[in-house]
């Protein structure tokens, strides 16, 4: 391959990774632009999961084997499997070198000493690929895993010179991770309540939208729980906003402890004393449990006055939600009604017979721009 050539691979290896909106995009467009760029059959990257000893794949591309899946769930090798990764490396730089990366071919010996070669060779014959070239991936100063790029067998063998541009595509997909990571960083801060860790209202909002989509096209059952912690300005006032914090803390975990008992529920905190449970699939009645059990829970919280609960679900007889907003209303009207009876259980929207007072309040015209905003008319939110 012409200088040229090389260089244009290396640019739309690049520009392919920053292209990419999630971390499996990203891992996508770096084998398929190191397969293309070597001019490979197959491609592989692969992680190295320190903490279990391991690498573990992330992505196949090209013309993969039998058992071979694009984003395996479960394809790992131990470490040990192939030292080079955890010794080779380190070796180098502790002379001063740099991890370059290194040819392997099925003409290799297929006995002797048991390693990485062994490995490599007959994972080679195995899978009816005749030379592979393996880069090493450094991120942040640190092995991070492998690239991996194979031609079938019948194919010219790799050389030396693509060995040394493996190492050149190498870099290119280390700083397209580096990227990637910076993003979902800043993703995660945006979609993320900073003091509690769990999801925000912005969060909420994408997924509810979402929901009810699906609920639209396939009648998916969206569940959402509305809740306001008690007491919270009480303790704000008397004993300073740390305490306060802290309670909002404890209520955060109890919030995810419960929520984990509804499969894919999302927690979240919408504001100031105000959290929420989004549920997806699951029935309406698990939500109700999950939602019973957080009142329970927050009722022996120190310092807090219990939690105000309401529950709104297009499984229960509140009439057709077609936005994302009169769901919103509901939960909100029904967990209004959990605090005016000062219940310890939630208040579910619908299950009063015909007309529910929850659904009715909910389907009350907003107040006129003029008019005092009251509690009932939701806090003037955006949906």
């Amino acid at each position: 391959m012409g200088e040229n050539r090389r260089l244009a691979a290396v640019v739309a290896l690049a520009q392919g990774m920053a292209a990419a909106h999630s971390p499996r995009e990203s891992w996508r467009a770096a084998a398929l632009g190191a397969c293309g760029a070597l001019e490979g059959s197959f491609a592989a990257l692969s992680v190295w999961e320190r903490e279990r000893g391991r690498l573990r794949v992330l992505v196949n591309v090209g013309e993969r084997s039998p058992g071979e899946e694009e984003f395996p769930e479960g394809e790992a090798y131990p470490v040990h499997q192939f030292p080079e990764i955890a010794e080779f490396l380190h070796e180098r730089w502790a002379s001063g070198g740099e991890p370059d990366a290194w040819v392997e071919t099925a003409e290799g010996p297929a006995e002797g000493r048991p390693g990485y070669c062994h490995q490599r060779v007959a994972a080679l014959r195995r899978r009816g690929r005749g030379s592979c070239v393996v880069a090493p991936i450094v991120l942040h100063g640190r092995a991070w895993g492998e690239l991996y790029v194979a031609r079938s067998a019948g194919a010219p063998f790799f050389g030396r010179a693509d060995a040394d541009f493996a190492t050149v595509l190498a870099a290119v997909v280390a700083a397209g991770l580096a990227q990637t990571e910076r993003l979902e960083e800043a993703h995660r801060l945006a979609f993320t309540d900073a003091l509690t860790g769990l999801a925000n209202r912005r969060a909420v909002d994408v997924r509810l939208e979402e929901a009810i989509e699906r609920h639209r096209e396939d009648g998916v059952v969206v569940s959402l729980v509305v809740c306001d912690l008690n007491g919270l300005k009480r303790v704000n006032d008397t004993l300073g906003h740390a305490v306060g914090d802290r309670l909002l803390e404890r209520f955060g975990s109890v919030l995810s402890l419960c929520g984990a008992m509804v499969p894919g529920a999302l927690a979240a905190r919408l504001g100031g004393d105000e959290f929420c449970l989004l549920a997806v699939g699951p029935s309406v009645d698990e939500v109700v449990k999950a939602a019973d059990e957080l009142c329970r829970r927050a009722a022996g919280l120190e310092l807090g006055e219990g939690v105000a609960c309401g529950v709104a679900s297009t499984e229960d007889a509140v009439g057709p939600v077609r936005s994302a907003r009169r769901l919103f209303r509901l939960a909100d009207a029904a967990q209004y009604r959990a605090k005016a009876l000062r219940t310890d259980h939630p208040v579910v929207a619908g299950r009063e017979g015909p007309g529910d007072p929850v659904v009715r309040l909910a389907d009350e015209p907003s107040p006129a721009p003029e008019a005092p905003v009251e509690r009932r008319s939701f806090r003037g939110r955006p949906r």
